[in-house]
């Protein structure tokens, strides 16, 4: 029997194993299936709610696949097992969704339990959720609540319309909660300690492996911790260069454009 290089796998979605389009290609819905075959474990890590994310899972249709959500601040299985779960306490989540900041360059959004909130809309964001159809709803955070929130997050039209609310919240939440970057115009909050290698450690708690036999891919700072803390990480070609200058020991690997997570993949654990 083949020895097998790593027992797990496990990727970024947007800017990795997704396409340009934000979906998953065949390509490389067919290699997760033939890796998951071979006896490896699939894992998807992302930034995205758990309830986008499993019409993705479904349509790669591996059954004992494990998603990592919010960026770990929940973690679960196809069978809804919960794994991981991490709230930002209510009353900071509420005073972070209700930070002063320019509306016309920023929107403010929060994953709270299956759904997803923001302040204004955003008709843009539609093409992120092509496969899963999941859609926000618009509210008045002021008016809102803070219950069970996994992540509050400001996407701004530009990456320094960021600069000043980030600066803040190191200031006043830094000691509290976790502060990264999915994207370079998404700026994310979770509560301190969640990140996705957090969640990964606690999934991994429960199997006869650790971190070492796991091979991570990602393309956003929000990946930083998974990637340089298990076995091997590969970072995309079109990953944010502050990734690149972050994890500049790490392999860099193709674009997600041309499906690079899947052929990495088929060569590594020598699929055909």
């Amino acid at each position: 029997m083949q020895k097998l290089p790593f027992r797990a796998i496990v990727s970024d979605l947007d800017g990795t194993l997704l396409n340009t389009n934000h979906v998953v290609g065949d390509f490389t819905i067919e290699t997760l299936q033939k890796l998951a075959a071979k006896g490896v474990d699939i894992m998807l890590a992302t930034g995205r709610n758990h309830t986008d994310l499993l019409p993705i899972l479904k349509k790669i249709n591996i059954e004992n696949a494990v998603m990592i959500t919010s960026n770990g601040a929940r973690a679960q299985d196809l069978q809804g097992n919960l794994l991981v779960r991490n709230y930002i306490p209510e009353l900071t989540a509420f005073e972070i969704m209700n930070l002063s900041f320019d509306r016309t360059r920023v929107c403010v959004n929060s994953y709270q339990g299956d759904d997803w909130f923001i302040n204004i809309d955003v008709p843009q964001l539609r093409k992120y959720h092509q496969d899963s159809g999941f859609m926000y709803e618009v509210v008045d955070f002021a008016q809102h609540h803070g219950r069970a929130t996994e992540k509050v997050f400001f996407i701004g039209r530009e990456p320094q319309d960021l600069v000043q609310i980030e600066t803040h919240l190191k200031t006043a939440y830094g000691d509290s909660t976790s502060i990264t970057y999915s994207t370079p115009v998404c700026l994310e909050v979770m509560n301190q300690n969640v990140s996705k290698a957090s969640a990964l450690e606690q999934v991994l708690a429960n199997r006869d492996y650790g971190m070492q036999q796991c091979i991570a891919f990602g393309d956003g700072m929000n990946d930083v911790q998974m990637l340089t803390q298990v076995g091997k990480g590969c970072v995309m070609g079109n990953a944010d260069p502050r990734l690149k200058a972050a994890c500049p020991d790490l392999e860099v690997i193709g674009l997600n454009a041309q499906e690079s997570v899947a052929n990495y993949i088929r060569t590594l654990f020598n699929i055909t």
